[in-house]
């Protein structure tokens, strides 16, 4: 990223909201990396010298992870954001690329765009566990110690054969927010995302993990004005398909 201005879609005073690229991370443990959080907040201070900029983190996506993201740019407006996303105010869609290892998994798939609209969206409702020291998370049954419940919501919007492997494009609104969630989920239904060298046993290309935070959607912590922000996709696997507005 050149000049992280290029990523920021709205700013006042209160909040600020940006595109974050895939690859660069929210934040980061790691001296001398830099990170979104960093950039942000040299660019804060810049604007107003003299002053310790005040950034809060609201929520995150995973490094290679592209899409859209809101930051508070005060106590009040950060306490407002925080309680939203604890409440599941904020609402947050995703498109993901998968690879299609079940049949099955195709079987709701509507390709008439009215019926399409129709289509309740599918219902994953796991138990993950983390493993701190691989960095990944696991289904597992259900009161599995340190196990945690995962909900999140899918629709199969296109599938296409792509040089003799099917894939699909799912939009995904996420009900819970838990580690690597989308992507353990959807492997795990037989879906694993194109691109995931982690969670897609399969998987041996060198292509970008094909998931995008395209939509947020949450209520201005000043003004109470409902706030939507979409963006596109940019990773190459998207361009397989008819990207549609959601």
């Amino acid at each position: 990223m050149k000049d992280v201005r290029e990523c920021i879609l709205y700013e006042d005073k209160d909040i600020l909201v940006c595109h974050k690229p895939a690859g660069i991370a929210v934040q980061s443990g790691r001296v001398g990396t830099m990170d979104l959080e960093s950039l942000l907040k040299n660019y804060i201070a810049q604007k107003k010298t003299g002053k310790i900029p005040y950034l809060a983190v609201i929520h995150r996506l995973d490094q290679p992870v592209e899409g859209v993201l809101v930051f508070a740019l005060n106590p009040k407006a950060a306490a407002t954001l925080n309680r939203q996303m604890m409440t599941g105010e904020i609402s947050k869609t995703y498109l993901a690329v998968t690879d299609v290892k079940r049949e099955s998994v195709l079987q709701k798939e509507s390709t008439d765009t009215k019926e399409e609209e129709k289509v309740q969206m599918i219902c994953l409702t796991d138990w993950l566990c983390k493993d701190n020291k691989t960095n990944s998370s696991s289904v597992v049954p259900a009161g599995t110690a340190g196990g945690k419940k995962a909900v999140l919501y899918y629709k199969i919007l296109e599938s296409r054969e792509v040089q003799g492997q099917k894939r699909c494009m799912v939009q995904v609104r996420l009900e819970t927010g838990r580690h690597h969630q989308i992507r353990v989920q959807l492997s795990h239904a037989g879906m694993p995302l194109v691109g995931d060298r982690k969670y897609n046993p399969v998987e041996n290309s060198r292509e970008a993990l094909a998931l995008c935070s395209v939509q947020l959607e949450f209520t201005h912590p000043a003004s109470g004005k409902k706030m939507k922000f979409q963006v596109a996709p940019t990773g190459t696997v998207f361009r397989e398909f008819s990207v549609k507005k959601i």
